[in-house]
């Protein structure tokens, strides 16, 4: 698996015996909270707060229809280790888990509210079912994020994706910002045909997304960022890479790019959240992270104005993250480079072997 969730789940592994399931000889309070515990039912939800703890627990203690908008990136399943969590499951066991947390965010959004899950290949089909047939969310785009530095494979291809369902609680009540000039891109009859009947404005992206340089040719870091735009058709796709209908592509955050947190394998891109935030909430919204992880959704939901509120099991990534929310004032810059084929170092001119020539270990 080429990337991991900003989270460890709710539910914790199985502890030593007379140990804790933080690692400590006895449960720690946070913030009022015992791991593990119900929580009392909250007349309002809190804003602007990272909580740890299970984050099942915590959303049963939200009242109904509070939150504007959730991103969930979880576990995905495939047997990582996090730093208090290895989350190898049966597939029933963790669909099981899946069903209790997705039917608690159906709750707590209000009628008009958007769910956007995260989600790897394994369980992907099986989470749209239990989220649109079972659960009542309706499904308004089947979103595929295509990234750079997937993890090196040697017995298939490697990866790079993840699935983004863009869910809602009613099908025709919710919060899509189709007029911010931030989502929108230039249009093929501006772009193209010159067509005085082009909306100036552009238009909505396809779920296909890709930005970077429009010809794929240029090569100067600079100009490229200068000239950079919103790629959207296939003829104009840098080589090796063919968009089609459903892809959005963002960098994953590697472990050299200057916004990574690195305490976490798998932080998601700001500019990636960024649009998912704009385009499905408003300013003073309260946005939710069940997983909250290195506090990324939180973060850029600050940075645009949003109210939010997140979860996370570690009490070492929720200090981290709650260390990180503090540093940031609303009205900063998203991290990341708005160019992802900027933010990742061009392999064009780099440095080559000659073709046919192995490489060879010492001695």
């Amino acid at each position: 698996m080429p990337r991991r969730s900003e989270s460890s789940p709710s539910a914790p592994a199985a502890p030593r015996p007379g140990r804790a399931t933080n690692g400590s000889a006895r449960p720690k309070k946070t913030n009022g909270v015992v791991p593990g515990k119900t929580v009392r039912k909250r007349k309002s939800a809190p804003r602007s707060k990272i909580e740890q703890g299970d984050c099942l627990t915590h959303l049963q203690a939200l009242p109904d229809e509070c939150v504007d908008l959730v991103f969930a990136d979880p576990p995905f399943n495939v047997g990582f280790s996090y730093d208090i969590y290895r989350d190898r499951k049966s597939a029933e066991e963790y669909e099981d888990w899946c069903r209790q947390w997705i039917e608690q965010i159906h709750r707590v959004l209000k009628p008009n509210g958007t769910f956007w899950l995260s989600i790897g290949d394994e369980f992907a089909a099986e989470l749209k079912v239990l989220s649109t047939r079972e659960i009542g969310f309706h499904c308004r785009s089947w979103v595929v994020w295509y990234y750079t530095f997937g993890v090196n494979c040697t017995r298939k291809f490697t990866r790079s994706h993840a699935h983004l369902f863009h869910l809602t609680k009613d099908a025709k009540e919710f919060t899509f910002n189709a007029e911010d000039p931030e989502v929108r891109v230039p249009s093929a009859r501006q772009l193209v045909y010159n067509d005085p009947r082009a909306n100036p404005t552009g238009r909505l992206p396809d779920d296909t997304w890709k930005y970077g340089p429009f010809d794929p040719v240029e090569t100067d870091p600079a100009a490229a960022e200068e000239g950079a735009q919103w790629i959207i058709r296939p003829q104009d796709m840098p080589e090796g890479f063919v968009s089609g209908e459903n892809t959005w592509y963002f960098p994953r955050v590697a472990g050299t790019f200057k916004e990574r947190e690195g305490f976490h394998g798998c932080q998601m891109p700001e500019q990636l959240l960024g649009r998912i935030v704009r385009v499905s909430s408003n300013e003073g919204d309260l946005v939710l992270d069940p997983f909250a992880g290195t506090g990324t959704t939180p973060a850029v939901a600050k940075k645009l104005g949003r109210k939010w509120l997140g979860y996370e099991l570690s009490e070492d990534y929720a200090d981290r993250a709650a260390a990180r929310l503090k540093a940031i004032n609303v009205g900063d810059p998203l991290n990341g480079s708005d160019a992802p084929t900027v933010s990742a170092p061009s392999t064009r001119n780099g440095r080559k072997r000659k073709a046919g020539l192995p490489k060879t270990r010492p001695g």
